[in-house]
């Protein structure tokens, strides 16, 4: 009989060492699980300077040492999707610890988590009703006249409703992964939502569960967002800093606030369904959204891998607004990539802030609070945005506390050109 030619001694000594390997790996995964880990979100120090409602704005204190600090403060605003602390999600990846190091005086949106009450709430009701308000705060506290402005993703699409509605107070416009043209099938996300019923899920939810929308973003790619990830984590789990990481996308990934259902309805059915916003046929407030008054500098990123914004979903903007300084800048990243990748840090909130230098000092006009008269007199100052009142209570109970009817049914920001009460009152039962 021919002796094997098979190496059972190399085999078996391979094996030895894998399961070796493995024990020790095991055994300093335990300790990374097991010990202390940081995972915090949003760590920059910030104060809240504004509250409206469920709203906040938050302020970050930026670096007085930088280099060159801008004169025009920043507003970002994020989707009502998620959290804002995306842009803070990894102390050393943080967007906005890069604008504070660039010496930008950054404020950034806190849409909190709507109840019952926002059911109604319309996108005009957070564009000229919210954003607004939080524009005015900002200008008037720095005395400007103007801003600049960063949406991203569904509140970039709000920001440039914004700007096309209230160009005198905006001076710069940046939008990243922001969707404007939706008659696009690139993406499953825009296919999907061509045939959503949206009468049927806002009877039956009242507000979008942000758990049923997170379910949905999950199963456009099943196979890389529900079980490669939790592969490459058995795969790094003896890695703290790695795991650290993991648990903060994953406490990020679901943190999801509802969306108001009227907001939802309407965003699916002018946007997604009849592409209203880059036609400049929506209308917010009997106002249309006319893309060609956006004609402050625009800078408009997208990822060329975005599942979720796909890259024909976003490319049209600079062609359809009146802008004569308008760029695309397309990454070779995801939607959250352009965020938290090391490699794109450095290519994306450095160019911001560099885009925004170059501009800061153009048209710098003097600001409404420092204007003098012929005379030489200072005229009054920018009055102070009237703030939206909180929802009447009564008391219910020992001390308990709950809104009236009429606030529970209808939005605080209900203006006199919605429906009537009895309407909201029928819609809602």
């Amino acid at each position: 009989m021919a002796p094997t030619k098979i190496p059972l001694d190399l085999i078996l000594e391979r094996m030895a060492e894998d399961a070796e390997k493995a024990r020790q790996r095991a055994s300093r995964a335990s300790d990374v699980l097991l010990g202390e880990l940081h995972y915090e979100l949003g760590s920059t120090p910030h104060d809240i300077v504004y509250e409206e409602d469920r709203v906040r704005l938050k302020h970050y204190f930026r670096d007085e040492n930088a280099d060159h600090r801008l004169k025009t403060p920043l507003l970002v605003v994020y989707a009502l999707i998620n959290r804002e602390t995306m842009l803070d999600l990894q102390p050393d990846r943080s967007v906005v610890k890069t604008f504070l190091r660039e010496g930008i005086d950054l404020y950034m949106v806190d849409w909190g988590y709507p109840t019952g009450k926002d059911r109604f709430l319309t996108i005009d009701d957070h564009v000229n009703g919210y954003m607004d308000n939080i524009v005015d705060f900002i200008r008037q506290k720095h005395g400007v006249p103007k801003i600049n402005l960063m949406g991203i993703c569904m509140g970039g699409s709000f920001s440039v409703m914004y700007a096309s509605l209230h160009p005198e107070k905006i001076k710069n416009l940046i939008t990243t992964v922001t969707p404007s043209s939706f008659d696009t099938d690139k993406g499953l996300l825009h296919v999907w939502m061509k045939d959503v019923d949206t009468d049927r899920m806002i009877r039956t939810f009242g507000n979008i569960p942000g758990d049923l929308m997170n379910f949905g973003f999950l199963l456009l790619n099943p196979a890389r967002l529900m079980i490669d990830k939790y592969v490459g984590f058995m795969e790094n789990m003896d890695n703290k800093e790695f795991v650290e990481n993991f648990v903060r996308m994953e406490r990020w990934i679901f943190d999801s606030p509802d969306v108001p259902g009227e907001t939802f309805r309407q965003f699916v059915d002018d946007c997604y369904k009849n592409n209203l916003l880059i036609q400049s046929k929506m209308f917010l407030g009997g106002k249309r959204v006319d893309l060609k008054k956006l004609t402050m500098p625009l800078l408009n990123f997208f990822g060329e891998y975005d599942h979720l914004v796909p890259p024909e979903a976003c490319n049209q903007l600079t062609g359809a607004v009146g802008s004569k300084d308008a760029q695309d800048v397309c990454l070779e990243t995801g939607h959250i990539g352009i965020y938290v990748s090391s490699k794109f840090q450095r290519q994306f909130a450095p160019r911001i802030a560099r885009w925004l230098k170059e501009r800061d000092q153009e048209n710098v006009a003097e600001t409404p609070s420092a204007k003098r008269k012929p005379d030489g007199k200072r005229e009054a100052p920018l009055k102070r945005p009237s703030i939206r009142k909180k929802p009447a209570v009564r008391k219910t109970g020992a001390g308990k506390k709950a809104p009236s009817l009429a606030k529970t049914i209808l939005p605080t920001t209900a203006r006199k050109d919605k429906l009537s009460l009895i309407q909201k009152i029928a819609e809602a039962i």
